[in-house]
């Protein structure tokens, strides 16, 4: 159940791009981003804390959790990392095109979030998601480089996406830590979503607002908040409880894979026999570490209420 909840947000995260492309004219990628966040932020905390409302009302004598310096601090940082991940990510793809940044943001978000469990841990990835992980990033190099044009190499774009790649893989540990120290997945990703929902007003000044009015616009930006924030973030925080977060971000490399399939189906768009091949390239290392995740963790401490 894990792989499948963080396969089914990788899913939904790799609605984005065409939920946009079907949006009306006016758009930019930073007021998108912030309507997406402050929806999508706004209703995953509102969610969480009704359900933290009931269950104190189902177990009135249950004790409540001290949010003490280290989960606070944790907390804050995913909220940041969800932040800052959509104008990195869009820094990445305008300088360098949609193709080759996506490619360096998602190739390098897993290798990055295995290294950092490595040294938190003091230990090497499983063989399976070292196997596993370079065939999906394979695959979405030749994705990348078969459904691009020209690659560009800026310097900036490339930091970017690296940088998005990093708030991902951070955001990932970091949510994975506050499992393991026994918080509710639903108050780790409701203190990330109503952090993230404060954080992003700020980018619904960076441009006009005005396509807000078009009804496209509106479902638009529900879609993208409700969907691909609220439920996609949801999915992914509970499915991490069952996996380690190398595991997780390797995982949402189905994103790529998604947005490629409904780039040629709703969008009419055609891949080069290159592209296919990383496609098919990427879905097998998907598979493979997916068949790897079967054997069960160790037991996860009892969630804590709140």
């Amino acid at each position: 159940m894990p792989v499948i909840a963080v396969l089914a947000a990788a899913v939904l995260f790799g609605t984005t791009g065409t939920a946009q492309a079907l949006g009306p004219e006016g758009t930019t990628p930073f007021t998108v981003g912030g309507v997406r966040l402050v929806i999508g932020g706004t209703v995953l905390a509102a969610l969480t804390a009704l359900a933290a409302w009931l269950r104190r009302r189902r177990t009135p004598h249950a004790p409540r959790p001290r949010l003490a310096f280290r989960p606070a601090a944790l907390m804050a940082v995913t909220a940041v990392c969800l932040t800052v991940y959509q104008p990195l990510f869009f820094l990445g793809t305008s300088l360098n095109g949609v193709a080759i940044g996506t490619v360096i943001a998602l190739g390098s978000s897993p290798v990055l979030a295995g290294v950092i469990e490595g040294v938190l841990h003091r230990r090497l990835p499983s063989a399976t998601w070292m196997s596993a992980t370079s065939l999906a990033t394979i695959g979405v190099v030749l994705l990348g480089v078969g459904g691009g044009g020209d690659v560009a190499a800026d310097p900036v774009g490339v930091v970017g996406s690296i940088g998005a790649g990093a708030s991902f893989a951070v955001l990932a540990v970091a949510q994975r830590r506050l499992l393991d120290d026994g918080w509710h997945p639903f108050t780790v990703v409701g203190a990330m979503g109503g952090g993230s929902a404060v954080l992003a007003i700020p980018l619904l000044f960076t441009g006009s607002l005005a396509w807000l009015a078009d009804p496209r616009g509106v479902a638009m930006s529900l879609w993208l908040g409700l969907v691909t924030v609220t439920v996609a973030y949801a999915l992914f925080t509970w499915g991490l409880g069952g996996l380690s977060a190398a595991a997780a971000a390797t995982l949402t490399l189905g994103e790529p894979l998604t947005a490629s399939v409904l780039g040629i189906v709703v969008l009419h768009e055609q891949l080069a026999v290159l592209a296919i091949i990383g496609l098919l390239v990427l879905g097998a290392g998907l598979v493979l570490l997916a068949w790897g995740s079967r054997a069960p963790r160790d037991p996860a401490p009892l969630p804590l209420e709140g």
